[in-house]
């Protein structure tokens, strides 16, 4: 039964969380990318993966497909290493090991009291982008999806609504209604937009069509916000830097599909950036 698989899933997740948090951030990275090499095959399969990097025309060849995917296995266990970390991140005691650009257009956010949709994908350790904005005194929900285990999802959830962000929206159309509420009082979002969402539409991603979600959208028609596009990438592997880019400001006549496509056109040069930093496991073109 599911259930049972989950429960041992849970135990051998915790007891690990236990050893990273025991051994310090740079061992616990360090860790977390060798299990992450030697046990992410087991659960996702490596041709899948594979096809997804040659249907995307990202790598000349097998051999540079077969290091980009042991490096994003290993990328995968150091974000996983790194979630006991994520309360020393919140409280500044980690700041050598993250840089961030563009922390003025947080500013003018603030200080002008804007609205804006934060866009971005799962690369690196994503976590610490929402974490990053509530901290610069912004007013943030954002959107996540509880994992299939329910045991982890209730330490997962724990962890993000106290360390990352403490407007947590569960993924569906219920979450949908409690968005819209919150942007109503002036709430910012950050969304990613990475991920296959089933109620989403055909959008272009590598130019093959992908289910993408238009909330961000949708907002940006209805509201007339801006969107921020948000970046984090991993340098010498522990630490950071994270990107704030410039609002964009989208032309009225343009369509919501259209805007989508536009900001799936950046999360494209986001992935090309380092192409083993984002998790091509996700069955993103079913």
């Amino acid at each position: 039964m599911k259930i049972i698989k989950y429960f041992f899933e849970f135990i051998f997740i915790y007891i690990l969380l236990i050893i990273f948090k025991i051994i310090g951030y740079k061992n616990a990275s360090n860790l977390g990318a060798i299990i992450g090499k030697k046990i992410g095959p087991l659960f996702r399969s490596n041709s899948k993966i594979q096809s997804n990097l040659e249907n995307s025309n990202i790598g000349n060849s097998q051999e540079d497909r077969k290091f980009i995917i042991n490096r994003m296995w290993g990328n995968y266990g150091r974000i996983l290493s790194e979630y006991v970390y994520l309360k020393q991140f919140r409280k500044n005691n980690l700041n050598q090991f993250m840089e961030i650009e563009g922390l003025n257009y947080l500013n003018e956010i603030k200080k002008n009291n804007k609205q804006v949709v934060f866009i971005s994908g799962h690369f690196n350790n994503f976590e610490l982008m929402a974490m990053e904005i509530e901290k610069a005194g912004i007013n943030l929900c954002t959107i996540y999806r509880p994992l299939n285990n329910p045991f982890l999802n209730i330490i997962m959830e724990n962890i993000r609504k106290n360390h990352i962000c403490k407007n947590q929206i569960k993924k569906g159309k219920a979450g949908t209604r409690d968005l819209l509420n919150l942007f109503k009082k002036n709430f910012s979002a950050a969304l990613m937009i990475d991920q296959r969402v089933s109620e989403g539409e055909d959008i272009d991603l590598f130019n093959r069509s992908a289910k993408t979600t238009t909330i961000p959208a949708q907002l940006v028609k209805k509201y007339g916000c801006n969107v921020v596009p948000v970046y984090i990438e991993r340098l010498k592997n522990y630490h950071f830097k994270l990107y704030f880019y410039k609002p964009l400001k989208f032309d009225d006549n343009l369509s919501h599909q259209e805007i989508t496509l536009e900001l799936n056109k950046i999360l494209e040069k986001m992935i090309l950036k380092k192409p083993d930093q984002w998790i091509w496991s996700h069955d993103r073109w079913k």
